[in-house]
């Protein structure tokens, strides 16, 4: 079984960037999604945002 978080993803440089969760920032591979703004949620697994996830 797989887990994965959400996070809020706080910055982005190149197809890195930063997310945060209950005041504890990671780091976030962004190589697997296109078009992720900072705001934006993901849910985050190993380290990659493997999709894109809506507040809503």
């Amino acid at each position: 079984m797989c887990l994965a978080i959400p996070v809020k993803i706080t910055s982005i440089e190149g197809k890195m960037g930063r997310g945060e969760l209950g005041g504890v920032k990671r780091k976030v591979s962004l190589m697997l999604l296109d078009k992720v703004k900072v705001g934006d949620y993901v849910l985050l697994h190993a380290g990659f945002a493997i999709s894109k996830i809506n507040t809503k």
